[in-house]
C-alpha cells in the first residue's frame, strides 16, 4: 500500500510537470497535494512497517515529537490544499471569464505559502502541548503511531485543560478550511443548477468530481477517526479506522485523480507514449 501510494503520487507530479496542457492552478495545487500525501504516509507507514518487521516497537520521546509535529504539518497541509482546491474551482465555475485573472500564479503561490506557514503553527502547537506534560520513563501507547489524544491519557499531569485546547485547535485548524470547502460547493452548485441544459450541469460538476471524491474520503476518515475515540473504549477499533486514516485515504487519491480525471489520463497515456 506505501509503494502504491509513493508510485501513484510520482506518476502524477511527473505527468502534470511534463504537460503543458496541466500547467494550470488546479493541477499546480495538485502536485503539491500529492507531496503531501507522500510525506503524510511517510510519517507513520514506515515506522509501522519496521515495527512489524523487527518486532521492537520502540520509539523515544524525541522521536515521538518528531513523528507528532510532521504528521499534524502534513494533514494540515493536505486539509488546506483542499480547501485552496475547492476555491479553485469556485471562481473557475462562478466567474469563468475572469479566472485567469484571479487565479494568477502569484496568487497561487501565496496561497500555497500561507498554506506551509499555516501547517507548520498547527504542528508546533501541538508538539509544544505534549512536551510540557510529564510522562513516566517508559510508556507503552495504544497505537501504531504518536497521536496527541492517546498521549494524553498516558501523562501523569492533569489533562484537561490540554484535551479543551487540543479541541479548540481542532475547531480552528480544521473547521475554518471545511467551512470553506462547504461555501464553495453552495456556490458552485448554485450555479451549476442555473445552467439551463443538462449536458452542461453535467460538465460543469465533472470539474469537480475528482476533488469532490477526495475531501468526502480525507474529512470522512479524518472525523470519523477523531470523533470517534473519545466514546470508543476499544483501542484497537481506533487503531484500524487510523490505518484507514493514514494509510489507505493517500493511497486512494492517486486512483480517483487519475481514474476520474480525462486530462489526466491522457497526460498519462502521452507520457507512457513518449517514454515506450
Amino acid at each position: 500500500m506505501y509503494l502504491v501510494t509513493i508510485l501513484g503520487t510520482l506518476l502524477i507530479i511527473l505527468a502534470v510537470s511534463s504537460d503543458s496542457h496541466l500547467h494550470t492552478p488546479m493541477y499546480f495545487f495538485l502536485c503539491i497535494l500529492s507531496v503531501a500525501d507522500i510525506g503524510f504516509a511517510t510519517t507513520t507507514v514506515p515506522k509501522m512497517i519496521l515495527d512489524i518487521l523487527t518486532h521492537r516497537r520502540v520509539i523515544s520521546y524525541v522521536g515521538c515529537l518528531i513523528q507528532l509535529s510532521f504528521f499534524y504539518f502534513f494533514g494540515c497541509l493536505d486539509s488546506l490544499l483542499l480547501t485552496l482546491m475547492a476555491y479553485d474551482r469556485f471562481v473557475a465555475i462562478c466567474y469563468p471569464l475572469h479566472y485567469l485573472v484571479i487565479m494568477n500564479p502569484r496568487l497561487c503561490s501565496f496561497l500555497v505559502l500561507v498554506s506551509f506557514l499555516i501547517s507548520i503553527l498547527d504542528s508546533q502547537l501541538h508538539c509544544l502541548m505534549i512536551s510540557q506534560l510529564t510522562f513516566c520513563t517508559n510508556v507503552e501507547v495504544p497505537h501504531f503511531f504518536c497521536d496527541p489524544p492517546q498521549l494524553l491519557k498516558l501523562a501523569c499531569d492533569n489533562t484537561s485543560t490540554n484535551k479543551i485546547l487540543i479541541y479548540f485547535i481542532a475547531a480552528v485548524f480544521g473547521g475554518i478550511p471545511v467551512s470553506g470547502i462547504l461555501f464553495s460547493y453552495t456556490r458552485i452548485i448554485s450555479s451549476i443548477l442555473r445552467v439551463p441544459s443538462t449536458c452542461g450541469k453535467y460538465k460543469a460538476f465533472s470539474t469537480c468530481g475528482s476533488h469532490l471524491s477526495a475531501v468526502c474520503l480525507f474529512y470522512g476518515t479524518g472525523l470519523g477517526v477523531y470523533l470517534s475515540s473519545p466514546v470508543s473504549c476499544s483501542p484497537r477499533k481506533d487503531v484500524v479506522a487510523s490505518v484507514v486514516y493514514t494509510a489507505v485515504t493517500p493511497m486512494l487519491n492517486p486512483f480517483i485523480y487519475s481514474l476520474r480525471n480525462r486530462d489526466i489520463k491522457k497526460a498519462m497515456q502521452r507520457l507512457l507514449n513518449r517514454t515506450a
